[in-house]
């Protein structure tokens, strides 16, 4: 009879589905991606981009709950091998609720921080098994993180290890605005926030950035946020 299959005799209605937006330069992946997710009666894929100004404008308009993003991502304007993870951070500025899942082809230690620093909850491998994968966004939908607290102090400690003990010299280049700018890149701040922080324009703010990497000699933004924090507990 209907209904019959609950307590009160009324039928239990189904748990919404999870919305999840995905973000991946080659539409064959996105393709796959969301054939793979919509075989699956509690998941929906309620958008996809191919690169991150697509992504930023498509997500906040269809508020997904899990957002599976490449790391890499051609024709980025800027650091491409790492485009998906400051995706990643703008979108949780803009949407604190929002969960994230990086997906990448390569296991990179210095993409896993930037990952962790950027508030993701999850990093997988693209080799992983479709279940697997499936099995992922299910546990980070509900709250659990992917990202394993030791294997993220061990990456913090490889980093830390690569830069030197000290301030490097060149830090003595950056103008007094740079220092605040780096300062603000330590306490995980996106480019928007900085710019609103200290009244610039966010373009503005990326070339500063540039610029703070070039003079410190290094290639990432990590590696200028653990500088940053560094500088930080000495009271530089």
């Amino acid at each position: 009879m209907p209904g019959s299959d609950s307590p009160g005799g009324t039928a239990a209605h189904p748990a919404a589905p999870v919305r999840v937006f995905l973000l991946d330069d080659h539409e064959v992946v996105r393709r796959g991606l969301r054939d793979l997710l919509e075989a699956e009666s509690d998941l929906e894929v309620v958008g996809e981009a191919g690169d991150a100004e697509e992504a930023l404008t498509r997500v906040p308009a269809v508020r997904p709950h899990v957002a599976v993003l490449d790391v890499r991502l051609g024709g980025a304007e800027q650091h491409s091998d790492h485009a998906g993870i400051e995706v990643c951070r703008e979108l949780r500025a803009m949407m604190p609720e929002l969960v994230c899942l990086i997906l990448t082809s390569f296991d990179d230690d210095e993409a896993l921080m930037d990952a962790v620093m950027a508030g993701a909850a999850g990093y997988v491998l693209k080799q992983i098994k479709g279940a697997d994968l499936i099995s992922a966004i299910r546990t980070v939908a509900a709250g659990t993180s992917l990202l394993d607290p030791g294997a993220s102090a061990r990456v913090m400690a490889r980093v830390r290890a690569r830069e030197h003990r000290t301030a490097p010299p060149e830090l003595a280049r950056l103008t007094p605005r740079e220092r605040e700018v780096l300062a603000l890149i330590g306490e995980g701040l996106t480019n928007r926030q900085i710019g609103e922080r200290l009244f610039l324009a966010e373009k503005t703010v990326k070339n500063r950035i540039s610029t703070i990497l070039a003079k410190l000699g290094v290639g990432r933004r990590v590696q200028a946020a653990v500088i940053a924090e560094r500088l930080r507990e000495r009271g530089g």
